[in-house]
This record gives structure tokens, C-alpha cells and sequence, in this order.
């Protein structure tokens, strides 16, 4: 069930993490009118330039995650550790955000549920995180 529940929790990550990529490029009119200005004015990014590094990342972090989900789904160890780690780092972005009165309860909620049903040492044993002492190593 827990394995259930981190996969949904992924997929819904993915759906916000789509989401935040196309709404810097609509509010720019990337998508309608294309990139009609300069990306960079001398060493720094315009806003234009600001809505594609950031509209970039987050594809980047949504192929991450369908991979992650991918490793996940066939019981792979490390999607188990990466999404661990992937998880941490996320909530304490969205902490920050948060404290920057930015917050996205979604994302916070779903760190958290993910990082909990992780957690848990069936979920683990699955995973071949956790053994029991008396179990042969694998």
C-alpha cells in the first residue's frame, strides 16, 4: 500500500512540476509569441531569460522524476535512495518558500506523505534497504 502511495505521490509531483514549467512561458508569452528578446543583458538574465532558466529546470526535474518513478515502479534500490534524497531536498526548498512567503502546500504535503511512506521498514525491506538479521544479504 505504502509503495502505492509514494507512486501516486510521484505522479502528482510530476503533474505540479508540468504545471510550474508552462506557467513562466505563458505569463512571458513564450509559448504564443516565441522568444523575441534577449535571454541575457551583459551578465544577467532578463525576465525573459529568468522564465526559460527557470521553465528549463523544472523539465528537468519532471524527466528526473519519471525516471525516479520508472526505478521506483520495477523495485529498483537506488530510485528508493534517490527519491529519499529527492524528497529532502524538495521539502527544504518548499520550507524556504515557504518562510519567503511563497509557500506551495501541494509540494509540502506530498514530501511529506513521500517521505514517510519511505520510511516505513516494509517498504524498506522491499527496497532492500533494511534487513532483519537473521535475513541472507542480497
Amino acid at each position: 500500500m505504502a509503495v502505492t502511495i509514494v507512486g501516486w505521490g510521484i505522479v502528482l509531483l510530476f503533474l505540479v512540476r508540468l504545471y510550474q514549467l508552462f506557467q513562466p512561458l505563458i505569463q512571458m508569452h513564450i509559448l504564443k509569441d516565441g522568444i523575441n528578446g534577449p535571454l541575457t543583458a551583459g551578465l544577467r538574465l532578463t525576465p525573459l531569460g529568468n522564465a526559460v532558466v527557470v521553465s528549463a529546470s523544472y523539465l528537468l526535474q519532471a524527466v528526473v522524476g519519471i525516471v525516479v518513478l520508472i526505478g521506483f515502479l520495477h523495485l529498483r534500490r537506488w530510485a528508493w535512495v534517490m527519491l529519499m534524497a529527492w524528497t529532502g531536498f524538495s521539502l527544504c526548498i518548499a520550507l524556504i518558500d515557504y518562510f519567503y512567503s511563497r509557500p506551495n502546500y501541494l509540494v509540502m504535503a506530498s514530501d511529506v506523505i513521500i517521505a514517510l511512506a519511505l520510511s516505513q521498514s516494509d517498504v524498506q525491506r522491499i527496497f532492500g534497504i533494511r534487513m532483519d538479521p537473521d535475513e541472507p544479504a542480497r
